[in-house]
């Protein structure tokens, strides 16, 4: 068996992992080529360039890369179109994905999966009849997101969140993370202003004053920032003059110890207060309640605004359908309103206990690892198919 699998990001390299794990483990002969990162390399692949190459986000940085995205597109539609694989797999990254889907049915019918299904189900349902022109089969990361694909034409396969998969703190790697940041018992709040600079610049003034006056009014409230290295500078000086003396986490001090550092710090926590995005899910494994806020310039509030079909942006409200967790999107993200449910929640925090525990048996949790399930579903995909 062949197969052909392209991942542009992080995250798309840790799809890709595990779903070459799951192949081979149920079809040993496998062999692959593609676009992957680190983790695919690892587990055999020869990347035909480096990924980094097409993990480019916003419209003014693609517009930029522009051409050599495109020759890159073109390139990789020409490869597998002469590796004449079982099936193409591409994971995420829609803009560079989708295009390679399409160059490749233009000229061959070899079978099209994408793995992570667009957000239709948000906005911008169009999206779903535009993949079905190229695509076979979905992978979706959530249990609501296969009626969107399905009603579009395309096989869609729910195969779990890697959430369900990832390593949790143990209570010694907690105890541990609370001696050593010199917390004891105090009340931790986890601050989490998101991992681009944009969103950090955008949301760290509101958030420097959600802290002020929760220091104001819980002054045995401990703040900790878990940051991401791209960020890492630009949040110690953010916080500079915050007060309660916050403690940064820095992945470029921890070493090798950064992951674990964060895990403990998610775990160790009574509340967070983050910017939205999957972080919820990382902190609905860990049973820790939130309080989610996000704001994008002024344009972006119009047009996503107005093209929005959901009432909550959130993925553990979503998942377990519920509204449990508070949420302050757009010109809500006050500070405030904000306050005032950190307060709520750090008060009442199994409130929100059940939705999240939902959110994770929804996702997967104690199942087949997301990995080993997409592999299944890659391979009934292809024995359902019709042959040429």
């Amino acid at each position: 068996m062949r197969v052909f699998v392209t991942a542009g990001e992080a995250s798309g390299d840790k799809l890709g992992a595990a779903l070459m794990q799951g192949l081979r483990a149920l079809r040993p002969n496998v062999t692959f080529e593609g676009i992957g990162g680190p983790r695919m390399i690892e587990e055999g692949l020869q990347s035909l360039f480096p990924m980094d190459e097409i993990s480019i986000m916003g419209i003014s940085e693609i517009l930029s890369q522009y051409f050599a995205l495109k020759a890159r597109i073109r390139e990789t539609a020409e490869a597998v179109i002469a590796a004449k694989p079982d099936v193409l797999v591409t994971i995420d990254l829609p803009e560079f994905s989708l295009r390679v889907a399409r160059l490749v049915k233009e000229k061959s019918d070899i079978r099209v999966v994408h793995y992570v299904a667009p957000t239709v189900w948000a906005w911008r349902p169009g999206r779903a009849a535009k993949m079905a022109r190229h695509v076979d089969q979905v992978l979706a990361l959530f249990p609501f997101e296969p009626p969107y694909m399905e009603a579009a034409g395309m096989r869609c396969d729910f195969v779990g969140h890697p959430v369900v998969t990832d390593p949790q703190a143990t209570a010694a790697d907690v105890a541990r993370f609370r001696l050593t940041q010199g917390l004891g018992e105090a009340p931790m709040l986890l601050v989490l202003p998101g991992s681009r600079r944009s969103e950090v610049t955008r949301l760290g003034p509101v958030f420097g004053e959600v802290i002020a006056r929760l220091h104001a009014a819980r002054p045995d409230l401990r703040f900790v920032l878990p940051a991401a290295a791209p960020v890492a500078g630009l949040v110690q000086a953010l916080v500079a003059d915050w007060p309660g003396r916050p403690i940064v986490l820095d992945p470029r001090d921890l070493g090798a110890e950064a992951a674990l550092v964060k895990r403990s710090a998610f775990a160790a926590a009574d509340v967070a207060l983050a910017a939205s995005g999957t972080v919820s899910l990382e902190l609905a494994a860990v049973g820790t309640p939130m309080v989610v806020a996000y704001d994008m310039n002024w344009i972006s509030r119009q047009v996503i605004g107005r093209m929005l079909r959901i009432d909550t942006v959130t993925l553990v409200n979503l998942v377990s359908d519920t509204r449990v967790v508070p949420e302050f999107i757009g010109p809500k993200c006050r500070p405030g309103p904000i306050t005032d449910a950190v307060l709520a929640t750090l008060d009442a925090p199994q409130a929100q206990s059940r939705a999240m525990a939902l959110t994770m048996d929804r996702l997967g949790l104690d199942g087949p690892a997301p990995g080993t399930r997409a592999a299944q579903a890659v391979l009934d995909g292809l024995a359902d198919a019709p042959r040429p």
